[in-house]
């Protein structure tokens, strides 16, 4: 069983994460979070930990800053948004158990005092901004890394948030590379 408390959407998203680990789960149950709700996640943190395990869409990002702001040593996991589609359909319910245990294995937690190894030109010389497959290329580095997708602003944060290193950002892009081919 996992120590952290997993800190999901919905009641669906939690039928999904338990079919994964073995975990005790909160569902926010959309973004206006009840007191009650806030109050067991707080616990929950404080007591355990928690990671937040939203959906690859914009609610579940708009949720996911939200919980940070209120928990900043909170962990994060990312399900790739193509590993959490299906029906048209995007979310954690979604998501097939590997996917959900291969997030969980890449946990991040956010730094409180943001490295500055990152910037802008690292995004551009690895074609993650400016191409027309940059988002494509985004989306495959964010899975590699465990920080999941976002645009060129977002994922640039995330590298100096979440404590990317340059060994594995190096790494990643050599995977990224073997994977298209190059």
């Amino acid at each position: 069983m996992l120590q952290e408390v997993i800190v999901v959407e919905g009641k669906s998203d939690i039928a999904r994460v338990r079919l994964a680990v073995d975990a005790d789960l909160i569902a926010t149950e959309g973004f206006v979070l009840s007191e009650r709700t806030l109050e067991a996640i707080r616990y929950a943190y404080e007591k355990r930990g928690i990671i937040i395990l939203t959906d690859p869409d914009g609610a579940g990002e708009r949720i996911r800053r939200f919980l940070t702001e209120r928990f900043p040593q909170a962990a994060h996991a990312f399900v790739p948004r193509e590993e959490a589609t299906a029906h048209d359909d995007i979310g954690i319910e979604q998501a097939s158990p590997e996917a959900i245990r291969a997030a969980l294995a890449k946990v991040r937690t956010r730094q409180f005092t943001p490295q500055n190894e990152f910037t802008a030109a690292d995004l551009w010389r690895a074609g993650l901004t400016g191409m027309p497959t940059s988002a494509a290329r985004r989306a495959r580095l964010g899975k590699i890394l465990g920080i999941g997708y976002g645009n060129a602003k977002r994922f640039l944060e995330r590298l100096n948030h979440y404590g990317v290193t340059r060994e594995e950002w190096r790494e990643a892009c050599k995977e990224a590379e073997a994977e298209d081919g190059n």
